[in-house]
């Protein structure tokens, strides 16, 4: 969440912040006001807290000195002051609650680099790559037997069976089946041998509490798109986001160690309603996918140097893989919540005609270290400082997989397969039918 004293010092700033991202400023005039109250109440109640304490004092002084009615009006003044000062309490906490929960519910406020816009359709193309482009070649032309849907060449290869993943667990559940399961083992493990130069890698639970998923902005207000666990209040988590932003809650980190950057592959766990039954076909939008994910903690100084390095490590893959891609600058109308910038990774799939988002490289500035409470003590020395969370997916294999099997198929139905898989298929690059 922001910074309450930003807008204590500077609300109209803040509200032309928010405002590039469709927040009324009543909102903010809102939390102004909660905070207001707040405050004034934590000083009635302290000023409570100071009657009783100098009421006790003269209790103790005129039981000292034998003035027994004196102590007993007294103690009983002070025991009326400590009913009041129980209840100031109470109303500071319900207060300090509410404030809480309504700065919980305001986005980030946008990067200055971050255009503006009201949606998708604002968001700006940085780039695009396609096999060749350094070389200087034309986009490639796909050819007929490429614009063939995933879903339709999983099924003829034997690869992909949504019907059995649907009657295991519902649609939206896919179930993978011989080369189709080894090459989501294959991208795994091709990802992670690309990141563990400078990235820890860590298998985090897939369930967490409800306090790491609001550490991240995906709770209060994103709640209906998560799987709750209401016995045990857990949830499966969306991303490896969400565990990775909480490693260190609560904890004070050597600025000498920072960045200090993680990668986890975990599956994850969505309720993708898609528009309709639109985009519901296929793995385009599925309730559980595997990921890689790489996260970041930096100082505000190294955060734009880590934005780009998690950006390069998600092209560099999708080069590797010889897909065609393109980078989107977000508007500040599509930016999550949380996110002060993000840049997004669409690969284009033919069978679809379209691109599709595969990673959003993100900067939260020290929105979710506020809320998660993870601090660095810095080098120079003074108070702790809350450090700047970064993450990026590298990559999503949902819309990876249906990329490669649809740009790779071949005129005679199989699927050619990129060079750079073949250590982890054990020298297999070619899918054919079974």
């Amino acid at each position: 969440m922001i910074d309450v004293r930003l807008i204590r010092e500077d609300r109209p700033a803040v509200a032309a912040a928010l405002g590039r991202r469709g927040v009324e400023p009543a909102e903010v005039d809102r939390v102004a006001e909660l905070d207001e109250t707040s405050r004034h109440l934590l000083q009635a109640r302290e000023a409570l807290r100071v009657q009783v304490k100098e009421l006790s004092r003269q209790v103790g002084e005129a039981r000292r000195s034998g003035d027994q009615p004196a102590a007993e009006s007294l103690s009983a003044e002070s025991r009326a002051f400590g009913e009041r000062e129980r209840e100031a309490a109470g109303q500071a906490e319900a207060a300090q609650a509410s404030l809480r929960h309504a700065l919980l519910l305001l986005p980030n406020l946008p990067s200055d680099e971050a255009p503006d816009g009201a949606g998708t359709e604002d968001n700006v193309e940085i780039r695009r790559w396609w096999p060749g482009i350094d070389e200087g070649t034309e986009a490639p032309e796909f050819a007929d037997h490429q614009r063939v849907p995933h879903w339709e060449i999983g099924e003829q290869l034997g690869i992909l069976d949504l019907e059995r993943g649907a009657k295991l667990s519902g649609s939206m559940f896919p179930l993978f089946r011989q080369m189709g399961a080894r090459l989501l083992r294959a991208l795994t493990a091709f990802a992670l041998a690309h990141h563990v130069d400078a990235y820890e890698e860590i298998r985090p639970p897939s369930l967490v509490l409800t306090e790491t998923m609001i550490a991240t902005g995906h709770l209060p207000r994103f709640g209906d798109e998560g799987y709750h666990i209401e016995r045990d209040d857990l949830w499966a988590i969306p991303t490896a986001e969400v565990p990775l932003t909480s490693l260190y809650r609560g904890e004070i980190i050597d600025e000498a160690s920072l960045p200090m950057r993680f990668c986890a592959v975990t599956p994850c766990f969505r309720r993708e309603a898609g528009a309709a039954g639109r985009d519901t076909r296929g793995l385009l939008r599925i309730h559980e996918f595997d990921k890689v994910e790489l996260m970041a903690y930096a100082t505000e100084a190294q955060a734009a140097s880590v934005h780009a390095d998690i950006t390069a490590r998600a092209e560099g893959l999708l080069q590797e893989l010889g897909l065609m891609y393109r980078v989107l600058d977000l508007c500040t109308g599509d930016l999550a919540g949380p996110s002060a910038r993000t840049l997004d990774l669409e690969v284009f799939m033919p069978g679809e005609d379209r691109f599709w988002e595969v990673s959003s490289v993100s900067w939260y500035r020290d929105y979710q270290a506020r809320r998660a409470n993870v601090r660095y003590r810095p080098s120079s020395g003074g108070q702790p400082v809350l450090v700047h969370t970064l993450n990026g997916s590298a990559l999503a294999w949902s819309r990876v997989w249906p990329a490669l099997v649809e740009t790779g198929r071949q005129p005679d139905g199989s699927v050619r397969l990129p060079d750079c898989l073949a250590p982890y298929l054990g020298g297999e690059t070619v899918i054919r039918p079974s």
